[in-house]
């Protein structure tokens, strides 16, 4: 084993089919935190990502979105209410979402509530997201259920999308949650 403290990763999930030694490793741009360690009130800010033409139209290719206001540069000029093409909505969404996105060894996503598309993105805009940890409740026998806000801005800050994601999270202590639980 390495003699130095990973900064960035987690202990390792040690998957038993590669060699012991790589298994060991922490793995990169992951998280193993549980449901006691998510801190409610907690906020963190994404880096910025623009929002390029090749991203809006692979992401539009790969859903086969062919509204004209996403994908018609003529249409959106010439009868779109905007004057020019959008970013579609479910691209915001994954982009503005992927920005903050953990790869928390130990959570599940459950779903999102209070989905909004607020104000249009454009080609060339750049956004950045917020998420505030807002609440958790103790649901299964093993898992904890967390709620999260994100919100997307673009630009200077001005507030694209709002949603709420509900996240399942493993206890690090079950025994802990005996009797609490919903189910």
């Amino acid at each position: 084993m390495d003699e130095f403290t990973p900064t960035v990763g987690v202990s390792s999930t040690r998957p038993a089919d590669m060699p012991e030694d790589h298994s060991a490793l922490p793995v990169w741009n992951a998280e193993n935190w549980f449901y006691e360690d998510w801190p409610v009130g907690q906020r963190i800010r994404s880096l910025r990502r623009t929002i390029g033409e090749s991203d809006s139209h692979l992401f539009n290719t790969l859903v086969v979105d062919i509204h004209p206001y996403v994908q018609d540069q003529m249409f959106a000029e010439r009868e779109g209410i905007f004057g020019r093409r959008l970013v579609a909505g479910a691209f915001v969404f994954s982009a503005g979402l992927g920005l903050v996105a953990t790869n928390c060894v130990n959570a599940f996503s459950y779903g999102y509530d209070k989905l909004r598309f607020i104000k249009p993105v454009f080609i060339g805009d750049t956004i950045y997201t917020i998420r505030t940890n807002m609440e958790k409740a103790p649901r299964y026998k093993d898992l904890g259920l967390i709620r999260a806000s994100y919100q997307v801005f673009k630009n200077e800050g001005e507030l694209v999308l709002y949603c709420e994601h509900l996240q399942t999270v493993k206890y690090k202590n079950p025994a802990a949650f005996a009797g609490k639980t919903e189910k």
